[in-house]
C-alpha cells in the first residue's frame, strides 16, 4: 500500500519512512502543504496520509480542508507538536482521521496507520451490504451514504464506521469506549472526546444534507444508538 508522509522537518520524514517500509508501505514524501496537494493528484492510488499541522506555505488543517472539499475521503492522520485537547478537536473537526502529538513514537504511528487502513475496508462480520435507516442508505462496499433522494454525504473513513457501526445494531446503545474498540480497532486509553467529536462532525454532515439531526441519539451518561 502507498502512503504519503507530509512535514516540512525532513528527519521525521525519514525516520517514518524507515518504519514505514520495514512494514512493506510504498512511501511518497512531501515537506509542505502545497507538495502534499502535488502528490495526491500525482498519485491517486495514495492509500492514506501522515500529514504535519504546522508548515510553510500551506499549513496542514488548509491541506485537510482541500481535500474533503474536493471529495477525497482518503484516510489522513495528522501529527502536531499541539497536544490541547482543543488543538485535537479543531484537528478532527477539519475532516482529519486520527492525531498524534509529538513527540511521538514511530510504532505507534505505524499502528494507527494500519488500523486507519483496516477501517477503509470497512469489515463488519456478518453485516448486510446495504443498510437503511431513516433517511439515509448505507452502502457498505462502495463506501457511500446517500439520501433516499439521490444525494450523497461524504464522510471520512471513522466517520463512515461509526455510522455503520450504529446502524448495523438498531437499538443498541454503544458507549464512547466501544465504539473507539470497534471503529478505531484499539482498546481505549485515549480521550472519548476524539469519539465526541467524530459523532458531532458526523450528524452535522447528515443534518445540513437532510434537514435531520436526529438520526444519531445521545443517551446520556450511556453512548449513542440509531433506532430502526
Amino acid at each position: 500500500m502507498k502512503l504519503l508522509i507530509v512535514d516540512d522537518d525532513r528527519e521525521i520524514v525519514e525516520l517514518l519512512t524507515i518504519y514505514l517500509k520495514n512494514e512493506k508501505f510504498e512511501i511518497v514524501k512531501a515537506f509542505d502543504g502545497k507538495q502534499a496537494l502535488e502528490k495526491i493528484n500525482q498519485y491517486p492510488d495514495i492509500d492514506a496520509v501522515i500529514l504535519d499541522i504546522m508548515m510553510p506555505k500551506m499549513d496542514g488543517i488548509t491541506v485537510v480542508n482541500e481535500l474533503r472539499k474536493d471529495g477525497k475521503q482518503i484516510p489522513i492522520l495528522l501529527l502536531s507538536a499541539k497536544s490541547t485537547d482543543m488543538d485535537k478537536i479543531q484537528g478532527l473537526t477539519t475532516g482529519a482521521d486520527d492525531y498524534v502529538t509529538k513527540p511521538f513514537n514511530p510504532l505507534e504511528v505505524v499502528a494507527r496507520i494500519k488500523s486507519l487502513l483496516r477501517r477503509s475496508s470497512i469489515t463488519h462480520e456478518l453485516s448486510p451490504e446495504e443498510l437503511r435507516v431513516g433517511p439515509l442508505i448505507i452502502q457498505k462496499n462502495a463506501h457511500k451514504v446517500m439520501t433516499v433522494d439521490g444525494k450523497e454525504i461524504q464522510l471520512t473513513v471513522l466517520e463512515f464506521g461509526i455510522l455503520y457501526l450504529l446502524a448495523s445494531h438498531p437499538g443498541r446503545v454503544f458507549s464512547a469506549d466501544e465504539i473507539f474498540e470497534k471503529v478505531w480497532n484499539q482498546y481505549s486509553g485515549v480521550s472519548t472526546k476524539t469519539v465526541m467529536v467524530h459523532v458531532s462532525h458526523l450528524r452535522d454532515k447528515i443534518a445540513e444534507v437532510t434537514g435531520r439531526d436526529k438520526v444519531i441519539e445521545t443517551v446520556w451518561g450511556v453512548g449513542y444508538k440509531i433506532d430502526a
